[in-house]
């Protein structure tokens, strides 16, 4: 086990790699925001200007894009955060690898974990997190309330839907069948708060889905992000799939498509997916003739 000599000195050895792997911020002591609803909160908030970097899933507002990236939420290095000299790093509480999050501490990073729910209560809290760590608070309550508020109309909605139609949300990782969202998942979280069903229950998290899962999942609606959407080929390409092509809804085009980050990064901007989606899902589910 390293000593605490050995710590400090590791530590000490990563500051000057920092420093040597590209220039600091302009001015030291912003904040570098990883994790793209917590960068969307922070703009939200009215700290926009403090942000001093971002990770690559902040992707929104537009402003964000000017700002530089430190590296992929779950795959990042202490040294391109370091070198920015963060006087704050906001942090998603999934972010990792854990070797560089420990890297980080042991350099002496002041770190705000911010908890990641995919739920109303869990953007609530997320927004009051990142106001307490920017020392926001009340700015964070006023957000807070106008988010609760948008949540109880979003329910009200959602609870008016007589028979929901089930929706089924393809997420493409690579080569090879796009997986299934089943439940306990972001997809899950924002198709029941549009008021629609998740296709997939039988199990939690992501699994290929096979021709069999496919049909059995029988989904009045097919629900992927613009990403997938390209990596899977375009419109055609995704319909034309054999596991998509077993489904009525495949054969049918019946396809919702929407920006991933909105979709799924329940940040402030959730309330507006739902009622996105809601309209996509009702518009798709609606008889050839009425569309």
């Amino acid at each position: 086990m390293p000593s605490p000599g050995d710590a400090r000195r590791a530590a000490a050895a990563l500051l000057l790699a920092a420093a040597a792997f590209g220039p600091a911020a302009a001015e030291e002591g912003g904040v570098v925001s990883i994790g793209g609803a917590i960068t969307e909160i922070a703009y939200a908030l009215g700290a926009g200007d403090r942000l001093i970097a971002r990770d690559s899933t902040s992707v929104w507002p537009e402003a964000a894009l000017e700002l530089p990236d430190v590296g992929y939420l779950r795959r990042l290095s202490a040294e391109p955060i370091l070198a920015m000299r963060p006087g704050l790093i906001l942090l998603e509480a999934d972010a990792g690898p854990p070797a560089a999050i420990d890297q980080l501490r042991a350099a002496g990073a002041d770190i705000a974990t911010i908890p990641d729910e995919p739920t109303p209560a869990g953007v609530v809290d997320k927004v009051a997190a990142v106001a307490a760590a920017l020392g926001l608070e009340e700015e964070g309550r006023a957000l807070a309330a106008r988010l609760e508020r948008e949540f109880a109309a979003i329910r009200a909605r959602a609870a008016a839907v007589e028979d929901p139609p089930r929706v089924l949300f393809l997420l493409s990782i690579g080569q090879g069948a796009p997986m299934a969202a089943g439940q306990d998942t972001s997809a899950d979280s924002i198709i029941a708060l549009a008021g629609a069903a998740n296709a997939v229950a039988e199990f939690d998290g992501y699994k290929p889905l096979s021709m069999e899962a496919a049909a059995g999942a029988a989904p009045d609606v097919l629900l992927v992000t613009e990403r997938t959407l390209d990596r899977l080929g375009g419109r055609g390409a995704l319909l034309a799939r054999p596991e998509v092509a077993a489904t009525r809804a495949g054969r049918e085009g019946r396809l919702v498509v929407m920006d991933g980050l909105l979709l799924l990064g329940f940040g402030p901007r959730a309330p507006e997916a739902a009622r996105l989606l809601a309209d996509g899902i009702r518009s798709a589910a609606a008889p050839a003739a009425e569309r």
